[in-house]
């Protein structure tokens, strides 16, 4: 047996007897755990910047690019949004335990469903140190526990968060397996934890696209992921001429290196000389490269003509890419094609025009008369997400504490027996 194997193999036998226990968590210790957890970080929020200080200083010398070094970079302000987030999960309603669905059969006896926990979650990701208390926190909320594997880049930064997050749990009488960090920057690491399926239930990959094709090419355990955000918005020809320019231009341009931004424009063919021209002067006046078909280049001149792989092709950057379209059905058919069923937004004012783009879009998150930005677990009511899923089993779209349960039957009899 490797080291890693051997390293991962404990960890895994760990978190399992960790998840039994917090399966059994009441909801007053969970919270606590996540309000002293809040506490502990303000506390030794000198020690924490001084651990990210030893990665700012490695990553600026391994020569990672201004992006990346921001993500990584923590700040005092930082540390206390990670704190603020931690009491914002503990706020949060506690979905294990709950049931629903309840019915009384012919028979007698009430059948329903009952939230439980998933159980143990491997969580892998990069850069990016707050993502330690934000996963760990829902983890926790959700009667979970967890194995966190980050980034090599931000070991120093990782360390110092979880350990105040481990401290946290002992205090609050729980296990503090419960959360668990990967403490070795071996890439090795990685391979075992995706195959630990005597342990570990569901990987959640957190990243770039490197990652996530690693983790779902290797992966022996179910994943919860997507891999592009490949953004529409489609403007109709009953669309509000003022609601689609705002809600294009927000879409693009509120963010643009994040999953849930427009990519893509598409516009209806009666609607182009009329949205396209103040569309176009706004995104050129926040630095918005624009690509287009031929059509859209003959209303708006010259701009640079979009290829096959620019309707393929998650930006993330200030570049848009735009396609003039016959109707709805046109619309839907290149969504169909190239988008990567993120989110995908229609505006417009017929009833059932929208109705069908809801209904035939088939997205985590489907918009109508809404910023694809708004496909976000904070801004759907989640209090947070750990991510965002494209797949179809067990949950789609933003995910946060009801994503980390699943459900069990649960059946309540009063002596009934079946003849």
């Amino acid at each position: 047996m490797t080291e890693a194997k051997a390293t991962m193999e404990a960890m895994g036998q760990r978190a399992r007897q960790a998840a039994k226990k917090m399966r059994l968590a009441d909801t007053r210790s969970k919270n606590r755990a996540l309000e002293l957890a809040a506490v502990i970080l303000r506390r030794e929020s000198p020690e924490i910047l001084a651990a990210n200080a030893l990665d700012m200083e490695a990553g600026q010398a391994r020569g990672l690019d201004e992006a990346l070094l921001d993500r990584l970079l923590l700040t005092p302000e930082r540390i206390e949004g990670m704190a603020e987030g931690l009491e914002q999960i503990a706020l949060l309603p506690d979905p294990v335990g709950g049931m629903d669905d309840l019915r009384f059969r012919p028979s007698g006896i009430q059948v329903g469903h009952m939230r439980v926990p998933l159980g143990v979650i491997g969580i892998i990701y990069e850069s990016r140190p707050n993502v330690t208390a934000d996963a760990s926190g829902l983890c926790l909320k959700s009667g979970n526990a967890t194995i966190l594997r980050g980034g090599s880049e931000a070991i120093h930064s990782n360390r110092a968060i979880a350990a105040c997050i481990r401290r946290a749990l002992v205090d609050a009488g729980l296990p503090q397996d419960a959360v668990q960090l990967v403490d070795s920057t071996d890439r090795a690491m990685v391979g075992e934890l995706l195959r630990s399926k005597e342990h570990v239930d569901v990987i959640i990959p957190r990243g770039g696209r490197s990652l996530i094709e690693r983790v779902t090419s290797e992966a022996r355990v179910p994943v919860i992921k997507h891999l592009d955000g490949i953004c529409h918005v489609y403007i109709d020809a009953d669309a509000d001429d003022a609601k689609a320019i705002a809600i294009a231009v927000n879409a693009k341009t509120q963010r643009f290196g994040v999953c849930n931004a427009m990519e893509t424009l598409l516009v209806h063919q009666d609607k182009a000389a009329v949205v396209l021209p103040e569309i176009a002067r706004q995104m050129r006046e926040k630095g918005v490269e624009l690509r287009g078909c031929d059509r859209t280049r003959q209303v708006l001149g010259d701009i640079r003509e979009a290829t096959e792989s620019d309707w393929a092709t998650e930006y993330l950057a200030p570049i848009l890419s735009i396609r003039i379209v016959d109707d709805v059905y046109m619309a839907m058919e290149h969504i169909a094609r190239y988008g990567s069923a993120h989110t995908d937004a229609i505006v417009t004012e017929n009833y059932g025009t929208g109705q069908l783009f809801l209904r035939e879009v088939d997205s985590s998150s489907v918009m109508w008369n809404a910023s694809t930005r708004f496909a976000d677990g904070f801004e759907y009511g989640l209090g947070a997400e750990i991510g965002i899923s494209t797949d179809r089993l067990h949950v789609r779209g933003p995910v946060g504490l009801e994503g980390l349960t699943t459900r069990k039957w649960v059946v309540l009899g009063h002596g009934e027996v079946r003849g």
